[in-house]
């Protein structure tokens, strides 16, 4: 049996219709004061030029980021940073993002006529935090250049609530968990210390985040996990990133300093074993043309190859080295 040509590519053969919408870099870096905004570009052109791949999102914010009353000034920069960095690099892998305002705070209109007005060819997606509902998402939709994806940031228990209805509208590429509105919302129900690690285990933020991954994966979107507040003990958050990773069904995190990076990449890097074994079963499905095959005495079907693909793709995501066999497809 002759084995599928490569021009038939693996995620076409095997997700299909079911292929998350985008392939993410699965960390999203939020930077919003100008000095910290240029190093993050800095750093994102350089871990592009240690993987051969972007690993990193950054946003650039005009939200938490611009000072009150300098909103216009901080749209002004961030445009700037965008557009710059942008032309500096060759690479069509760079990944540039924007945070507006909220669709119903005043400086929204302004963030799109600046920032999407100015910078629309330089960014890969625009961030819309406090999304209540779908009709957020129209507001936002119908405002904004239909060549950008939205990301949308859920803060409330309500907007939780909304979550699939959200999820499917088909601007939205990812939604993200907003931890410290969502506790603050709660009314000191829920306390302080959710905001931190113990957010893992409060019953009512883990169901809030298992609600918004569910509603993700049931939709084909990216489900963006929320950020941890520690920023020097990496064991810490590198152990963060894998359970979001792991036991709540996020594809990507938030990054808010430097050191939380390559914590995140290590996390949702597949291990060594799995990337092996994913490597062995792609590779023999795709000499038997995707038939059922027997690996080590186990069997394998469409059902585990689509599986070990999109262990592949993850590896690729975080900068793993991969096989020519495989590397051909990337």
């Amino acid at each position: 049996m002759n084995p599928t040509p490569l021009s038939s590519h693996p995620r076409d053969v095997l997700l299909g219709a079911q292929a998350v919408r985008g392939l993410l870099p699965v960390c999203d870096h939020y930077s919003g004061v100008p000095v910290r905004m240029e190093k993050s570009l800095q750093l994102q052109a350089e871990l592009i030029e240690e993987f051969g791949v972007c690993v990193l999102d950054v946003t650039l914010d005009c939200e938490d980021g611009a000072p009150a009353g300098g909103e216009i000034e901080q749209a002004q920069t961030v445009v700037a940073l965008a557009n710059n960095a942008y032309a500096a690099t060759n690479s069509v892998q760079r990944r540039i993002g924007a945070r507006l305002h909220a669709v119903d705070h005043p400086a929204f209109a302004s963030d799109v006529e600046i920032v999407v007005g100015g910078a629309a060819q330089s960014l890969a997606y625009i961030m819309i935090p406090k999304v209540e509902s779908v009709a957020d998402v129209e507001i936002a939709a119908a405002a904004i250049d239909p060549r950008l994806p939205l990301h949308v940031l859920i803060e409330s228990p309500a907007a939780v609530h909304r979550a699939f209805d959200i999820a499917a509208h088909p601007r939205v590429e990812s939604i993200s968990f907003g931890l410290m509105d969502f506790v603050s919302a709660h009314a000191g129900a829920i306390p302080h210390t959710a905001m931190g690690m113990e957010q893992f285990h409060h019953p009512l933020v883990v169901r809030a985040k298992l609600d918004i991954a569910s509603a993700c994966h049931a939709y084909g979107k990216v489900p963006s996990h929320c950020v941890v507040t520690e920023l020097k003990d990496t064991a810490i958050i590198e152990q963060a990133a894998r359970t979001a990773a792991n036991s709540l069904g996020y594809t990507r995190m938030w990054s808010i300093h430097p050191q939380q990076i390559r914590p995140i990449l290590r996390a949702f890097a597949p291990s060594t074993e799995e990337l092996e074994l994913a490597q062995r079963v792609i590779e023999k499905a795709h000499s038997e043309n995707w038939a059922p095959i027997a690996i080590d005495g186990k069997l394998h079907d469409r059902a585990s190859y689509r599986y070990f693909w999109q262990v592949l793709e993850r590896a690729h995501q975080t900068g793993c080295t991969l096989p020519d066999t495989v590397q051909i497809y990337f």
